[in-house]
């Protein structure tokens, strides 16, 4: 019977371990970013500027289910179109332009109202796994005595960050695939309420974690499996939370910017650091929280770039930086809960829980934050 548990264990521990591999390998790949929509009125013509990746929509990848275009059944299609030229891009998107209309609908007054292509942007060369940006510009009439407009975006599109342009309290949403913006006054008035904005950007900030935060999610789950006990976990949640939250606030105003190249080698470097730490220590270290803290400053700064490309609605900064917050706290704390339900209540108490679990995870992990922050210095 010992035999048996101790070659079961040894089982668990190694699906453990290889469950973790397999949630880290798609962050080395083509991340998906949001488009992000600029809403006009200009010469009497709705003017509506996309900042989207025409790769993706050109390979026909489901935006909607996919955080990393190497999960997709058509990356192979959407890598060979990331090594062509900007202007072979961007002649491609031009061509297949009524496909990609087929979902985006913009209706005027109630009325159905054609769009067209009138410019495409593509970055000549791609970057090697980094989602090149095209700015594509369409337009399209706008009738005497118009007042409103709603913006409909296809389903598999995924997220659409919506921002009115030169008009006051101008209307900024976020609509995901298949989904249809509200009536926008082309006079202005269109700016949500504080508990509007709030609850909109709460999704925002969980998505950034489950399931698109993979290096954040490791972090936590460094955190959980050094120790069990509610105090000691406790203890470093609220420092991670307490320092991500100050960073993220003077991020987001601008205040302090730090370069991705920077950030991004050291928030991995922090993965390997809780990794390490959980196998050489026999539970938590009086300075681990500050360590901890000091860390959580860094991934403020990572977080403060993601709601950089959502952008924040003038006048409702505070409700906005508030709901994403809150839900990255959601996030973490599912994946908190999600581990515990998985692991820590059925393992946590045996004796070998330690050896055969939590160090084997902790070393795995370790080793995936390693790789990241070679990757990120040298690639």
């Amino acid at each position: 019977m010992r035999q048996f548990l101790y070659s079961l264990n040894q089982k668990l521990a190694a699906l453990a371990v290889l469950s973790t591999f397999l949630l880290a390998n798609p962050l080395a790949a083509h991340e998906l970013n949001p488009t992000i929509a600029d809403l006009s009125v200009e010469n009497g013509q709705v003017q509506l500027n996309l900042r989207l990746n025409a790769e993706a929509f050109l390979a026909g990848i489901d935006l909607d289910t996919l955080e990393d275009t190497d999960e997709a059944s058509e990356a192979e299609r959407y890598d060979v179109l990331q090594a062509q030229l900007g202007s072979e891009v961007a002649t491609a998107f031009t061509s297949n332009i009524s496909d990609f209309l087929s979902g985006l609908t913009l209706s005027i007054d109630g009325a159905d109202t054609a769009l067209s292509l009138t410019d495409i942007q593509t970055p000549e060369v791609s970057i090697p796994d980094v989602a090149r940006l095209s700015l594509a510009s369409f337009t399209a009439p706008m009738p005497q005595g118009a007042e409103a407009l709603t913006l409909a975006w296809g389903a598999g599109y995924g997220d659409l960050v919506l921002r009115q342009q030169g008009v006051e309290e101008p209307f900024t949403g976020i609509l995901k695939g298949g989904g249809t913006s509200p009536s926008i006054s082309f006079s202005g008035g269109n700016a949500q309420t504080g508990w509007q904005v709030f609850a909109s950007y709460i999704p925002v900030g969980f998505d950034h974690i489950l399931p698109k935060g993979l290096d954040h999610i490791l972090f936590v789950l460094g955190l959980f499996f050094l120790s069990l006990k509610m105090g000691a976990l406790l203890w470093q949640v609220s420092a991670f939370t307490l320092a991500h939250t100050v960073t993220l606030a003077l991020g987001a105003l601008g205040l302090v910017t730090v370069p991705g190249s920077i950030v991004e080698p050291i928030i991995a470097a922090s993965i390997v650091y809780v990794g390490v730490e959980n196998i050489l220590s026999k539970g938590i270290s009086r300075w681990r929280p500050f360590v901890v803290f000091a860390f959580g400053l860094l991934h403020g700064l990572g977080f403060a770039s993601v709601l950089g490309d959502f952008g924040l609605p003038e006048g409702q900064f505070i409700p906005a930086l508030i709901g994403f917050n809150i839900g990255v706290e959601i996030g973490q704390l599912t994946v908190i809960a999600i581990a515990f339900l998985l692991v820590g209540l059925w393992f946590g108490k045996k004796p070998w829980y330690r050896k055969f679990i939590a160090n084997p995870v902790s070393a795995a992990i370790a080793l995936i934050g390693l790789y990241w922050c070679i990757e990120r210095v040298f690639f």
